[in-house]
């Protein structure tokens, strides 16, 4: 005789239910309202909020400045992943956890700490010949620091899972270190890196409180989108700044469509391939 064994969460239909409830409250219903708060706007006057030149400007240095940030994460994170991993040291511990304290630091302490740092007069800014703070350069810097933990704890687990023994291997087989990274931990570490590098993204793209004391909002040149947008409340503006943010989460939503897309290409892959 077999006993079924019984299930910890719900049934399907129940959990199904329940998750679907869930994401629509907190996300679903949010994001509609935003579309329905600009309707009443007309496609004309929807058009021309979008395409005003300080908003194309605004977006194109918030996409650039995140895809720069994730790019230079991509390598530091998951060199940092590679030494907590790999090697025992001491100071261990705390260097893990300070990996983590973008995400526990309220985003304004750390756009303050940057500032202090790197403005003209700053602790670090005055030995460079050149402006860091209030330039591109030092939004680049604030989104490093924020997005960084993403690429870190995507890796680690990663690297965690993945035996040494395979290496030894194939150095045992004569592969010299860059063809062992390049044929062995490269496509191991490729689907970690992608799904990342999609939330560090998305967290990069919608920072605002880290990004305001060191970027100096400077139309055409260090001014942000959510600046724009929270400037446009500010002036009461409402329908504006709904239409600037709506037009913003439909270029992030295709753009973490496709990470998602290549994540799952990229897993599905190393499954048949294993």
């Amino acid at each position: 005789m077999f006993l079924k064994s019984r299930a910890i969460l719900p049934g399907f239909g129940l959990s199904f239910g329940i998750s679907l409830f869930s994401l629509s409250l907190m996300v679903v219903i949010p994001f509609a309202m935003l579309a329905y708060s600009t309707w009443g706007m007309g496609w004309k006057t929807f058009y021309s909020t979008i395409t005003h030149p300080q908003v194309l400007s605004a977006i194109y240095l918030t996409l650039k400045i995140s895809f720069l940030a994730v790019l230079t994460n991509v390598i530091f994170g998951t060199l940092i992943a590679w030494v907590i991993v790999r090697y025992q040291f001491f100071g261990k511990g705390l260097i893990n956890a300070l990996v983590d304290l973008p995400f526990a630091l309220p985003t304004a302490v750390t756009g303050i700490a940057l500032a202090t740092l790197y403005a003209p007069n700053g602790w670090l800014g005055k030995w460079f010949n050149f402006k860091i703070a209030f330039t591109p350069i030092g939004i680049w810097l604030a989104l490093v620091v924020v997005s960084l933990p993403f690429i870190v704890r995507a890796v680690q687990p990663v690297l965690e899972d993945l035996s040494v023994e395979f290496e030894e291997a194939a150095q045992t087989l004569g592969a010299g270190s860059l063809t062992i990274f390049r044929r062995v931990i490269l496509p191991e570490l490729l689907p970690a890196l992608v799904m990342g590098s999609g939330m560090a993204f998305a967290r990069a793209t919608g920072e605002y409180g880290s990004v305001i004391f060191i970027a100096g909002n400077i139309p055409f040149s260090s001014e942000i989108l959510p600046v724009i947008i929270t400037s446009k409340l500010e002036m009461f503006d409402t329908q504006g700044a709904s239409a600037i943010a709506l037009f913003m989460l439909v270029i992030s939503f295709v753009i973490l469509f496709i990470f998602n897309k290549a994540q799952w290409l990229l897993s599905k892959r190393l499954g048949a391939r294993v």
